[in-house]
Order: structure tokens, then sequence, then C-alpha cells
């Protein structure tokens, strides 16, 4: 058996966990095997049906009171006894934080090998070998597991999710774990909402980047206007946070959000690896820079060489022009 943790918040899916059920579909239907889901808590029996339309025909729901909100570790519970009444071949999560943080507290629980970050999977029946990204996406890397159960995380945003529907309803086998008593010493136990919060970096269409060229904060102001125009979201370069132009949860790069918008305009960045590792999920890059030697401009689809306090603002007034 192939088991697949779903992540949600609440009730609310996280994408790159259908990314990651396109790899856990090809890989079951390879070894000829069965396919499941995992969801953790009441709220997960909101997304049953969506799995229906990925495939997906079973799933395992964890019911507890306590699984209200997330816990890694029993998250990571929850998973293993799963395990432990069914003959699984592979576990794999999305290649999010909580992806990570919930395998690599399966395999420290249950000794088993873990790889992060995968692109590609192949399993036989002595080994498991894998693609998977490196150094922040810089390079990739193949290696071997081998194991009784592998744990493989997906890299997010670089394989598109693709709907195979069910011929019927996805089967729910509900469960109640028992837990340790350090289930629970770390859980999200309260939320702030940003009162500012617009649409995410993570689920922007079109997503505005400034860096150094910006010159400021202030110079984040015709970024936003274009946004605002396009239904976007401003992010900023490493460079634009450290300097306290941007607050640190709009960096893009590696230390910070990976997006995966239709279009990402960079303006003013030079397209440091860290960075580029952050907007790699793009699907178009326009870069707007007065140095057609920078970095970025070999990376983006679109190029315009010129500055961006001026490309922009002329950019606004043509889209407001064709939305009058």
């Amino acid at each position: 058996m192939i088991i697949a943790i779903i992540e949600h918040d609440r009730g609310t899916l996280h994408n790159a966990s259908l990314e990651m059920l396109t790899v856990a579909r090809a890989l079951a239907a390879d070894r000829d095997t069965s396919l499941a889901a995992l969801l953790i808590g009441e709220s997960g029996r909101e997304i049953v049906k969506t799995l229906g339309a990925y495939g997906v025909p079973v799933a395992y729901l964890a019911v507890d009171d306590s699984l209200e909100d997330y816990a890694p570790r029993a998250w990571a519970e929850s998973a293993l006894a799963v395990m432990d009444q069914e003959n699984v071949e592979v576990v794999l999560a999305a290649g999010t934080d909580r992806g990570h943080e919930v395998l690599a507290h399966v395999a420290s629980l249950a000794d088993l090998p873990l790889a992060a970050n995968c692109l590609e999977v192949k399993l036989d029946d002595e080994r498991c070998r894998v693609t998977r990204q490196r150094w922040g996406g810089s390079l990739l890397e193949e290696a071997e597991l081998r194991g009784e159960t592998y744990l493989l995380s997906i890299a997010p945003h670089l394989i598109p999710a693709e709907e195979t529907p069910l011929d019927g309803e996805v089967e729910i086998r509900e469960f109640q774990p028992s837990f340790s008593d350090r289930a629970f010493r770390v859980q999200v136990t309260g939320r702030e909402q940003d009162e500012k919060a617009g649409i995410s970096l993570t689920d922007a269409r079109v997503v505005i980047g400034g860096g150094r060229g910006v010159g400021g904060a202030e110079g984040f102001t015709a970024l936003e206007e274009l946004a605002d125009l396009l239904d976007g979201a401003v992010g900023g370069s490493r460079v634009a946070t450290n300097n306290g132009w941007r607050p640190h949860k709009d960096q893009i790069g590696q230390t910070g959000n990976r997006i995966a918008p239709d279009l990402y305009i960079a303006c003013g960045i030079s397209g440091a690896i860290q960075h580029m590792v952050g907007c790699q999920g793009a699907k178009n890059i326009l870069a707007i820079n007065t140095d057609p030697q920078a970095p970025i401009m070999e990376k983006a689809d679109y190029v315009v060489v010129g500055d961006l306090h001026e490309v922009v603002p002329a950019i606004v007034d043509e889209v407001k022009q064709r939305k009058r």
C-alpha cells in the first residue's frame, strides 16, 4: 500500500498535496498496489470528495478531539497507527514545512529512511531510487534508500496536479489513534490574523517582486498599485526584507516563500540563486532591470531593460487604460 498524508488546515486543503498525489498515484500503479490517503482530524472529512477527483479510493480519517488543530508529532503517530495495521511500502507527503516536519517525526519514531523534496521516484523490491532537490534547488541528487518502508516528500510547485476521477465514492476508514505523552508537546494553540492581509504570495496568480533596485520602502508604492490592478500580491527579495523595506513574511526565496504564480514580475532583482529557488515554480517570469547582464535576465521568459521607476508606472497606466 502507498499512503499519502494530506495536508490541510482545519479543512482547507493545501494544493501541494494534490501535486504529491499525482506522484503517489503513479507509484501505486507502477507497483500494482493500493493507494490510500491519510487525513488528520474531523475537519479533514470536508475534503474527501476532492480526493476522489484525484484518484484516491480510500481515505483513513484520524478522529480525536485533540486533533482539532495541527500538532506534528500527533500527526506522525496517527500515520504510524495506519502503518502498523497495513503493509505500507511508501508514505508520501507534500514538501512543505508541515510535510517535512511530520515525516521527520515518523522517521525518528520508526527508524525509517526519509528523502525530502523528491522529483522522481522509482521503486523495486530491494530499493527506492529518487531524484531530489538539494542545496535549495540549485542541484539535483540521485539517491537510493533501503528499508522496510520509505518516507518521501515531493517538491512543491514542480509537478502538475492531475485529476483522475474515481468511479464511485471514496471509502472512509475512520479510526481513533492512541497518543503518547509527548504527542502534544508542540501544537497550534492560537492564531493571529493580519488585518491587512490580502491575497497571499503562495496563492496569488500574479506576484510583483521588488529588490535592491526599488531603492527603499517608498519605491514599493508603484508595485502595490500594479498588484492591486492585477489582483496580485507583492513580495521582496532578501535585500528588501533585510533593509526593512518589506516584512520578512513577504520575502521570496530559499529562506522565504516559494511561489508558483502564472506571472512573476521581478523588479530590480538581480536573481541570486537563493531568490530563484523561491520563484522557480512561476509559469512565466517578467524581469525589469537596468542591467542586461543580471542573472535573472537569463532565467526570465520576458525582459525589459530599463528603470523600474519608469517602466512600472507605464505598465500601471496601460493597465488602467485597458480597464476603462
